[in-house]
């Protein structure tokens, strides 16, 4: 397994996550939707201004995983009430099957357990049936699901979730 370090995000950052937000949404899911609805998503959802917005939200927070200085992912955390929810977890390619993707939900665990979170929640597609395998063997059940709207489509994300 590699190793990975997780850094905070910064706001003088903001060239990079949008950079790699778009790079890895579009390698996950570009084969799987129209290229309307996923330029719509990227432009609309991952844009600059999105994701400076959020970058400034206080519960949410932003960290690069990184392999020997590289840039080889990113993940969300936003906190509610009750939980932590992991929002994006997404590895570059070159990077995938490394294990960096079990070193974000432990660090996610971590950091939920530090702030005194007793469960962690995340959404995953329907059609994901990787991440789905993945999440369950990290623990994580379904518990019910939403509607995504990736441009004009409206996917169904299963929620999961991992009591602590």
């Amino acid at each position: 397994m590699t190793t990975a370090n997780i850094t905070l995000v910064t706001t003088d950052e903001l060239t990079q996550l949008h950079d790699i937000s778009v790079e890895t949404f579009a390698a996950t899911f570009g084969a799987m939707n129209t290229p309307e609805n996923l330029a719509a998503y990227l432009e609309h959802d991952l844009s600059p201004e999105q994701l400076r917005q959020e970058l400034a939200t206080p519960t949410d927070s932003f960290y690069f995983i990184k392999v020997n200085d590289q840039l080889a992912g990113y993940g969300k955390l936003r906190r509610h009430a009750d939980n932590l929810e992991i929002q994006r977890v997404y590895v570059r390619k070159a990077f995938q099957h490394h294990g960096l993707g079990r070193q974000f939900l432990e660090f996610a665990e971590q950091t939920a357990t530090t702030e005194g979170f007793t469960k962690l929640t995340l959404g995953v597609w329907e059609h994901n049936t990787n991440a789905l395998a993945f999440y369950k063997v990290m623990g994580y059940q379904r518990y019910g699901a939403h509607t995504f709207d990736l441009g004009s489509d409206h996917q169904t994300d299963f929620l999961m979730e991992k009591s602590l």
